[in-house]
C-alpha cells in the first residue's frame, strides 16, 4: 500500500498575528476573481486582483522591514508559501522603486517605444493630470509624487 502524503504545513512562531489579515485579503481576492466583469473593459476586470496582490506584499514587507514585527523565518514562509511577491518586494528595497504598483508597469517590452508605464511618470511632468494605468489601474507610483 503507498504512504499517503499529508500537505501539513508548520508555521512558524508569530504566524497567529498575522493570519486574519492574510485571510481577509485572501477573501477579498477570492471575491475579486468571482466577481463579474461586465460592462468592463478587459484590462478593468484584473485591477481589483493587482491592487488586492499590492496589498498583500506591501503588508508582509511593512511588518518585517519597516515595523519589524516579524522574524526572518516568517517572513521567508510567507514568500514562500505565495502570501506575498518576491519580485516586487525586491523592487521596492531599491531607490527610486519604493511605491512600484506592479512589476509590469516598469517592463519596457509591453509598452510603446519601449518606455515604462505612464504611471511611472512624476506628477509635476505629467501632461494630462489625472491618468490611470492600462495593466493595473495605478494613479501614479513614481517615487518623486
Amino acid at each position: 500500500m503507498p504512504k499517503i502524503k499529508t500537505s501539513r504545513v508548520k508555521y512558524p512562531e508569530g504566524w497567529e498575528l498575522i493570519e486574519p489579515t492574510l485571510r481577509d485579503l485572501e477573501a477579498k481576492m477570492r471575491e475579486a476573481e468571482n466577481d463579474p466583469h461586465d460592462g468592463k473593459r478587459k484590462c478593468e476586470a484584473l485591477w481589483p486582483i493587482f491592487k488586492i496582490a499590492h496589498q498583500k506584499s506591501r503588508y508582509i514587507y511593512d511588518l518585517y522591514y519597516r515595523r519589524k514585527e516579524i522574524s526572518k523565518e516568517l517572513y521567508e514562509f510567507c514568500l514562500d508559501q505565495g502570501y506575498a511577491d518576491r519580485n516586487l518586494i525586491a523592487k521596492w528595497k531599491k531607490p527610486g522603486y519604493e511605491r512600484l504598483c506592479c512589476l509590469r508597469c516598469m517592463q519596457t517590452r509591453d509598452h510603446n517605444f519601449a518606455t515604462t508605464c505612464v504611471c511611472r511618470v512624476p506628477k509635476h511632468l505629467r501632461e494630462e493630470k489625472v491618468i490611470e494605468c492600462v495593466h493595473c489601474g495605478c494613479r501614479g507610483c513614481a517615487s518623486g509624487d
